[in-house]
């Protein structure tokens, strides 16, 4: 395997299908999706290497509910109504406080309304992810939304948010259409105040972010870019919930931007965007971040394997148009993404932690609306990224305080306790689940159980790795308890294998 220090002159060449066993698969299936149990990794294992990639990245095929654009409700935060207008027009005009104080009601409960939608939203989404056959699709999902990101916090309407999501579903594999998609997004709109951008007074901020945050990178346009593709998105806004285009506000002049000349629009600027020679490299650079390893977000801090990953990355980019599908199965297929400098090196963000967590260990998701919580106490408010920069990751993503609530929430998820006692006989029968649903053949009812290979087993899957000092005191403690057969000693197993600082890996 190629390693940081001696890097391969193909590191990005197929594994070879006999290398492809349980812990190729497990790492497979938590940075394609979100992890799997113990008969998901072994199926993948039957299935070979091509296979699994072309089942994961080629999602859709394999059938799941699709989003429904009524599952939330789209009024809640509607415009008003040409009478309402008129007669809040009319009150002002009279000074008729009674009646504006019901309109200021009125907006009120509105927003009200809408941030109980938010958190509902919150919840959906994640229980999606936690349900879906289809990982990878919810994965990108995640990753687009890191990086086009826009909070609720400013966009205060919850049903574009969810528009928004959806659209980075459909468009999960397709970065073009997504750039031209999101110049259209009222989200986005909203969030970065391209809704006053017009000709008369042109606002820059989506230009100027979509360049630096979502395309090309620092450093890679200059000041007239930004003022000339700001020209360029003049009069894309938004009525309700539908972008509109208001031509009188477009600037129809000739424009020069990234290198291209005319009367360029928000699709000529988008164009302009993914023609550039920075763009590739970028947008491998952050797909490669979020797959691969935790490393900078500009090309220019990558060095050895990383910068030739990306390379290569950039130019699978390049000559599928911006499909991520081909350059995802040369990625998920490479020797290096199963090298040990790639598995298990990776901190798991709190959606992975969370989600990976039920869809691995098989754990109930007991309260949504708890989880969505404690993933916001954990750094990660979905929907709610801090900045348009979005999340940090990486090591930002471990403090006192976060390891706290992440050892708190999977005590939570395997028990159905919030705290306490984690000795391993001590859970109240009806708390807990039985961790055989992940493992079905971890007690094999033909032969004797042995505690050692029982943690084995148990830190396979939560862990990918056996730590043998781990191990030995586990079992020690398992038949001080009791032994593997009784029934509290499995979960109470996990709890503290999940405790572990590996867990937090993956």
């Amino acid at each position: 395997m190629p390693t940081q220090t001696q890097p391969a002159r193909d590191l990005l060449d197929p594994l070879p299908a006999d290398q492809f066993g349980y812990t190729q698969a497990r790492h497979l299936l938590w940075r394609a999706g979100f992890g799997g149990t113990d008969l998901q990794i072994n199926a993948l294992v039957e299935m070979g290497l091509d296979a699994a990639v072309s089942l994961l990245v080629d999602y859709e095929n394999i059938p799941f509910e699709p989003d429904r654009r009524d599952a939330f409700d789209k009024d809640i935060m509607r415009p008003l109504s040409q009478e309402e207008q008129r007669a809040r027009r009319i009150a002002a005009v009279r000074r008729d406080e009674d009646s504006l104080a019901r309109f200021r009601e009125m907006r009120q409960q509105a927003q009200r309304d809408d941030r109980r939608q938010m958190r509902e939203i919150q919840a959906w989404w994640l229980s999606r992810m936690i349900q879906t056959t289809r990982p990878l699709e919810e994965k990108l999902t995640l990753f687009w939304h890191g990086h086009f990101a826009t909070s609720y916090r400013s966009v205060e309407d919850s049903y574009h948010m969810y528009q928004q999501n959806r659209m980075f579903r459909g468009n999960a594999k397709d970065y073009a259409g997504l750039l031209r998609g999101i110049i259209r997004d009222p989200a986005m709109l909203r969030y970065l105040n391209n809704n006053q951008n017009r000709k008369a007074d042109p606002n820059e901020n989506l230009a100027r972010e979509i360049m630096e945050l979502f395309s090309l990178g620092e450093g890679n346009y200059t000041e007239r870019d930004i003022k000339e593709g700001a020209r360029a998105l003049t009069g894309y806004t938004f009525e309700d919930d539908a972008f509109v285009f208001r031509e009188q506000q477009h600037d129809t002049g000739n424009k020069q931007v990234l290198g291209a000349r005319g009367p360029i629009d928000g699709d000529g600027f988008v164009t302009a965007i993914l023609r550039h020679k920075s763009c590739a490299p970028y947008m491998a650079t952050r797909l490669y971040r979020f797959f691969v390893a935790d490393v900078g977000s500009q090309p220019d801090q990558l060095e050895g394997v990383h910068a030739t990953a990306v390379r290569r990355l950039a130019d699978e980019l390049r000559r599928y148009n911006y499909r991520l599908d081909r350059p995802l199965k040369t990625l998920f297929r490479s020797r290096y993404f199963y090298s040990d400098d790639v598995i298990g090196q990776k901190i798991k963000s709190p959606a992975e932690l969370v989600v990976g967590s039920i869809r691995s260990l098989g754990v109930p998701a007991r309260d949504l609306n708890l989880l969505v919580t404690s993933m916001e106490r954990m750094g990660q408010n979905l929907f709610f990224p801090p900045s348009v920069k979005g999340w940090d990751g990486g090591r930002a993503w471990i403090n006192t305080a976060t390891m706290f609530v992440r050892q708190n929430t999977l005590m939570y998820l395997i028990s159905g306790q919030t705290g306490g006692n984690t000795r391993l006989a001590r859970f109240r029968r009806g708390e807990i689940y039985d961790p055989r649903q992940a493992i079905p053949l971890l007690l094999d009812p033909d032969r004797p159980a042995d505690a050692h290979e029982v943690v084995g087993k148990l830190m396979d899957l939560a862990m990918g790795r056996r730590e043998p000092l781990a191990m030995d005191v586990l079992a020690s403690a398992a038949l001080e308890n009791g032994g593997v057969e009784n029934g509290n000693v499995l979960p109470g197993l996990l709890i503290l294998i999940t405790s572990m600082p590996e867990y937090q890996l993956c």
